[in-house]
């Protein structure tokens, strides 16, 4: 099972929030990434600054849009942080907190829901409030794009044989392109179901498709399965 911890680059690039906006600039074009975290002295993240956040400096502030009445019942609070940006000095002024953050225990597929919801590219990977690495899109696109020989061992060792606590050797696993197909006999129908269900999670897999048979018709039973398949962290 793929973690974001496999995957995360550990030596990371990194500002103070007192680094001058001119060396954040300078570090994103020779190391060539497009946003870089902000961190205390002590490792603790506290926001993120990006080509994005630096765009800003070719802003004048009275081009920001500012909502009716504003004088009034001042500036929205995206409005103050856009006003912000365009003034900033250092990294603290331009960058976006809360950073999105994930943990480094969580699997590769909330790394990869997380990005495409937030519409981000990479996001700083921490345990606690401390930043410890970071994964990209990329990264993420890597653990897809798996051979099928490593996609059938995931789903005997991570599906069959550690989440729904199967004999891997009880069922015949082939990948082709990824796509899975799994025949065998299990015990009941719902391990069965559960089979194919928690097989489809796996990062990589295209499509599944069984010739399972089984001993035991237990449609009844459905509280044993939603456990299980909840279990499987991909």
């Amino acid at each position: 099972m793929l973690k974001v911890r496999d995957l995360m680059t550990s030596d990371v690039v990194t500002v103070r929030p007192t680094t001058p906006i001119k060396d954040v600039a300078k570090l994103l074009v020779e190391h060539r990434i497009s946003g870089m975290p902000v961190v205390d002295p002590g490792g603790r993240l506290i926001g993120v600054v990006s080509e994005g956040d630096l765009l800003f400096k070719e802003h004048e502030p009275d081009s920001i849009e500012r909502r009716p009445l504003a004088r009034i019942f001042g500036d929205s609070a995206e409005t103050r942080s856009e006003l912000n940006k365009v003034l900033a000095l250092t990294a603290g002024d331009a960058m976006t907190t809360p950073a999105i953050t994930i943990s480094a225990e969580a699997p590769i597929a909330e790394a990869a829901g997380t990005m495409t919801r937030s519409r981000v590219n990479r996001l700083p990977v921490v345990e606690g409030e401390t930043l410890v690495g970071v994964i990209s899109r990329a990264d993420v696109v890597r653990a897809i794009v798996q051979t099928d020989e490593a996609l059938a061992k995931a789903i005997r060792e991570d599906v069959l044989y550690r989440t729904l606590w199967l004999d891997p050797d009880r069922f015949n696993v082939v990948v082709t392109n990824g796509e899975a197909r799994i025949s065998g006999e299990a015990e009941r129908r719902s391990e069965a179901d559960m089979i194919e269900r928690v097989t489809a999670m796996v990062p990589g897999v295209i499509s599944v498709s069984t010739q399972l048979t089984w001993k035991l018709d237990d449609r009844g039973l459905e509280a044993p399965e939603r456990d299980l398949v909840s279990s499987y962290k991909p």
